[in-house]
């Protein structure tokens, strides 16, 4: 990790890096805090704290910081696709190229989850149990399903982008408002469906309009933008129809994340401000040696720590329960708060561990396409093909939600449809790739 980190280039903004890095670690935190697991009553049972202590919703604010990511997204989708083009290469090369990094660690975690079901099953587990298991350790993929779409979708949005500029995330925000109306006043609910694509797309085109700079790190426009997006926050919120929660929540009819909604793009809008804010400094602070190498020891294994935070989960609960050391308090009482700490260190080992094994297949990228050999029909169609296998499998997979859903506890026909699109593109990429010798060719 040193020695990646003294061979970053001098034109790479550090500081992207850093938010990527700090948005996951801050999901998976979020996530892990918020779950309560009990062994009350002779079996395991868990809720969403948010469920049953309201107070505890306002802190969402600060843990839902998956705009970030999608920002970042943006970001580094733009940059990476300009200079993919400007070698030559065509947008099929370049989709093949992006998606290695996210459909490769997908394609583990899947593969394994298929198999310890399978497992569990033979060794006579109940199948609701083994599909409620595989199903929290998938959460992860509906987060997956929006971001690979928005991938794919770069070259577009980053045409429409040099187009129109900033008119295209506000266009967007209109239709996600457009969507809310729909679905919460004129009882048309899906029309609001739409708003799982466009509100992350809304956030991923400030990501290219900060790359482009039409979104400067300038303070007189940053700070304002922060404000202007709590604002809107509160307003929304504390005073409008929307829940406070940015996270879903029991109880309330309106949920700012299924589908997202105004108020998280507020929520998006004011991240984005504090973001542009920070930049300058944060990438002089990434100067140094130390943070910039824990950045990119972290970078390294990003979506491996995003896929398994769940599944340690369930490993800790099944461990702490086999040891008899799940204590039985009420989710949001002071005992439980107390009882948060020694519940993350028991996970973070979890997940250390599961990274140790299974981070060295996100670190292995695959062939990287050639430009020249990337481009045609043949190629664009076999891509349109293989992307559309897996976002239809994960979609197939997450909206299934918890129970028996096939031999794996998960849809088989999404299954199936992830496996054939992940193996169509694993195809073209080979099919593709350049006689070049494997380094740090795929650092971009």
């Amino acid at each position: 990790m040193r020695r990646a980190a003294e061979a970053t280039p001098a034109h790479r903004d550090r500081y992207v890096d850093l938010l990527r890095a700090v948005a996951i670690a801050a999901v998976v935190t979020g996530h892990w805090l918020v779950v309560h697991v009990t062994d009350e009553g002779g079996g395991l049972s868990g809720v969403s704290v948010l469920d049953v202590a309201a107070w505890t919703r306002p802190l969402t604010w600060l843990f839902q910081v998956m705009p970030l990511f999608f920002l970042v997204g943006g970001y580094a989708n733009a940059a990476s696709l300009t200079s993919y083009l400007r070698r030559g290469g065509s947008a099929a090369g370049w989709t093949l190229r992006r998606t290695d990094r996210l459909v490769r660690p997908t394609t583990t975690l899947l593969a394994v989850l298929v198999a310890a079901a399978l497992a569990a099953r033979a060794a006579g587990v109940d199948a609701r149990l083994v599909g409620l298991g595989v199903w929290l350790a998938g959460i992860p993929l509906w987060f997956l399903v929006a971001y690979l779409a928005a991938v794919v979708l770069t070259p577009a949005t980053y045409g429409l982008h040099r187009r129109y500029g900033l008119a295209v995330p506000v266009v967007l925000a209109a239709l996600v408002g457009g969507g809310d109306l729909a679905r919460l006043w004129l009882g048309l609910p899906w029309v609001g469906e739409a708003n799982y694509l466009l509100a992350w797309l809304a956030v991923h085109q400030l990501g290219i309009a900060w790359r482009e700079g039409a979104l400067p790190d300038r303070r007189g426009v940053a700070l304002p933008l922060a404000l202007l997006g709590f604002a809107a926050l509160v307003g929304l919120t504390v005073a409008g129809p929307y829940p406070v929660s940015m996270v879903q929540a029991a109880g309330t009819e309106i949920q700012n994340t299924a589908p997202p909604t105004l108020a998280l793009l507020a929520l998006a809008v004011t991240q984005t401000g504090l973001a542009l804010l920070c930049h300058r400094a944060g990438n002089r602070w990434l100067r140094r040696p130390r943070p910039w190498t824990a950045v990119v020891a972290v970078n390294s294994v990003i979506m491996t720590m995003f896929l398994w935070h769940m599944t340690a989960v369930v490993l800790g609960a099944l461990t702490l329960h086999a040891a008899g050391l799940l204590p039985r308090v009420p989710a949001g009482s002071a005992a439980w708060v107390a009882l948060r700490l020694p519940w993350l260190a028991v996970l973070a080992l979890f997940l250390a561990a599961l990274v140790a094994v299974f981070g060295r297949v996100e670190r292995r990228s695959g062939p990287v396409p050639d430009p020249g050999a990337a481009s045609g029909w043949p190629t664009l169609a076999g891509t349109i093909a293989g992307v559309a296998g897996v976002i239809g499998g994960l979609l197939g997979i997450a909206v299934a939600g918890p129970g028996d859903h096939g031999p794996a506890g998960m849809s088989t026909w999404g299954l199936l449809g992830y496996f054939a699109g992940a193996a169509i593109l694993r195809y073209l990429r080979h099919r593709t790739a350049a006689a070049a010798p494997a380094g740090p060719r795929a650092a971009g």
